[in-house]
């Protein structure tokens, strides 16, 4: 990193507001970066991705999504309704 010099403390407050803004939009294009990964990561997301032949894509995604949605929904359901009844016994 080359060293800079400076003749007056003017200068020295423009520099440091300059590196101040490239850290605020550095810092914005993470949390722009993280919010896209996040977006990317959910089950219809997903399943967008994949191309399904026939064109009735949308309609077995939904089939897909629903099922899925609805075992897992059970599934955690089912371990709440035992964990009750250990903390009720």
């Amino acid at each position: 990193m080359a060293t800079n010099k400076y003749s007056s403390f003017e200068e020295i407050d423009q520099r440091l507001k300059i590196l101040w803004l490239q850290k605020e939009i550095d810092v914005e294009n993470i949390k722009l970066g993280l919010h896209k990964s996040k977006d990317n990561i959910y089950p219809r997301n997903l399943l967008n991705s994949i191309d399904v032949p026939g064109g009735f894509g949308s309609f077995w995604q939904n089939i897909i999504i629903t099922f899925i949605a609805n075992k897992l929904f059970r599934k955690f359901a089912k371990k709440q309704q035992v964990k009750e009844k250990i903390n009720y016994n």
